[in-house]
């Protein structure tokens, strides 16, 4: 199922941010397959291995692009490195891979200073290292006893990052309908551009494919913890970084540290289950802005149908006669649906939608335009590669593989959960169908018996990974595990909204070990206005 995420960032950057896969996982604990660090055998030049922390440069257009991270406002320069680790976990006397981190030092002094604080920002494959820059004043308070660290996972950015068309031939591919809806051919187009990409994919990243998966980054993530010379891994992971971290406390849960998981994936679906759900999530989200628009005096209608309504006309439109932007690209009707998905990710987004739609029902779609590209990692230099790295995560992880008689035999489902959101999320299942790497399994394994509390942070407007999530994945991590945080907000995540309480809540278990009570709700801080 995919599962973008977005932040601030992205929206301004062009990143994208997509949230999905889930993963099979081996025996727990740091045993033969999982490390423990400084083994004297065929491990010990990757355990003894010393990280050498240099000025940051520019992230590579497969990071997005942009430009090197500026200092801190304390002068702090962020540092980046390189991390050996085995391309495949079971022969880590083999082949290695380089991972690319970054980090920016804790204000603190050795008294106060705990440690590390490692950040996944989900995707699965956004680049930690272009994003924990562009996101540093969201975790300045959480610097005061931590040095941050991120990096990008195996097969995303600079860490052997899966790379599968050109720039032309992804830009097509952007353009191809993906909810057929017009006889076969429709269908067969879709299938054919589906195996083309897969195609692609094992052509030019055959090497690494079989070993891009969750649990593999989650035994990077150890080895990263016992390089930084901590004893425990300190851990912030939002969207499917929350995946990420379950996995990695089923595998170790003896070197859980203080552990937070925001917007949290339901570790109990698999593929077909997720993507149903997320199809009401983001359903819900976009009434919640529709019915902010209405409430607003907004022009687009007056209720929250209505406005629905217009969208479906609008992509009906553009999936007839795409609209053409600039004089030289076209903007059709799967894009516009992009477009509203990224919009809902972040509540100060909404007034950015409303712009938009207006617009496009005046034939002037560059704004939503701009919305579709932030979603499929488009930037001035072309795309990033968090598109391919999510898909290549997905289908190492999942071990789905639907037809198009599984997808005809759930249309109805779909329909009923979102009219406007559902063929998307349905047909977005063929995913894996062609890919040339098994996956693992239908869901994760995140029991995490003996691990310290972890705190998940749900939100009951979520759209990418419904409220529902938190609550499974408290009981699949074990009992005294999961502690429930609920915010009753919008938009994805909780942490990164700024809401108040949860910030407070957040870093006094980061910063203090202060656990907050189960079932501790944060209200809404609400959008105000059009501004």
């Amino acid at each position: 199922m995919p599962t973008p995420r977005t932040t601030a960032a992205a929206l301004l950057s062009g990143a994208v941010l997509l949230s999905a896969s889930l993963a099979a996982c081996g025996p727990a604990g740091g045993g033969a397959a999982g490390g423990g660090g400084g083994e004297e055998d065929d491990r010990g030049r990757i355990w003894a291995q010393s990280l050498e922390w240099k000025d940051c440069p520019a992230p590579s257009p497969l990071q997005g692009g942009g430009e090197a991270p500026e200092p801190l406002p304390d002068g702090t320069r962020w540092q980046c490195a390189t991390m050996r680790a085995p391309l495949d976990w079971d022969r880590p006397g083999g082949e290695t891979v380089g991972l690319a981190l970054i980090r920016a030092a804790s204000r603190a002094d050795a008294a106060d200073r705990i440690g590390s604080l490692l950040f996944n920002f989900g995707g699965p494959g956004e680049s930690g290292v272009a994003t924990l820059p562009a996101l540093a004043a969201d975790y300045e308070q959480l610097r005061s006893r931590y040095d941050l660290v991120s990096f990008d996972p195996r097969g995303a950015g600079a860490s052997s990052g899966v790379a599968c068309l050109d720039a032309d031939a992804a830009q097509a591919m952007t353009e191809q309908d993906d909810t057929p809806d017009d006889g076969d051919d429709e269908v067969t187009a879709l299938l054919q551009a589906r195996q083309r990409y897969a195609d692609a994919c094992e052509k030019e990243s055959g090497r690494v494919l079989p070993h891009v998966g969750t649990e593999d980054a989650a035994r990077d993530m150890d080895l990263l913890r016992h390089l930084l010379g901590d004893d425990k891994l300190h851990y912030l992971g939002i969207s499917y970084g929350t995946e990420l971290g379950g996995v990695y406390a089923h595998l170790f849960p003896q070197h859980v540290g203080r552990a937070v998981l925001d917007g949290v994936v339901d570790p109990t679906l698999d593929q077909m289950q997720g993507a149903l759900a997320q199809a009401g999530g983001f359903q819900l989200a976009f009434d919640h802005f529709a019915q902010w628009c209405v409430d607003t005096g907004c022009a687009l209608g007056d209720s929250p149908e209505e406005i629905t309504q217009l969208v479906m006309r609008l992509e009906e439109a553009l999936d007839d006669e795409p609209l053409t932007v600039d004089g030289e690209r076209v903007f059709t009707g799967s894009q516009l649906i992009d477009a509203v998905v990224q919009a809902l990710y972040l509540e100060t987004a909404w007034p950015a939608l409303e712009v938009g739609l207006q617009l496009l029902a005046a034939d002037e779609g560059e704004t939503l335009l701009g919305l579709a590209d932030a979603l499929i990692g488009r930037h001035a230099g072309g795309f990033s590669d968090q598109q391919d790295a999510q898909t290549a995560i997905t289908c190492a992880d999942r071990s789905d593989r639907y037809t198009v008689e599984d997808v005809l035999e759930r249309a109805t489902a779909f329909e009923e959960a979102s009219p406007l959101f559902g063929d998307t999320m349905l047909w977005g299942t063929l995913e894996c169908t062609d890919w040339p790497v098994r996956g693992k399994a239908a869901h994760p394994d995140v029991s995490a018996p003996g691990a310290p509390p972890i705190l998940l942070v749900g939100n009951t407007g979520d759209p990418a990974t419904p409220y529902e999530g938190a609550a499974r994945m408290a009981e699949r991590l074990g009992k005294g595990v999961g502690v429930e945080l609920t915010y009753e907000g919008e938009g994805h995540g909780a942490y990164d909204s700024g809401n108040t309480c949860v910030r407070e809540a957040v870093n006094a278990y980061l910063l203090d070990g202060t656990v907050p009570a189960a079932g501790t709700v944060c209200e809404r801080e609400s959008l105000q206005g059009k501004g």
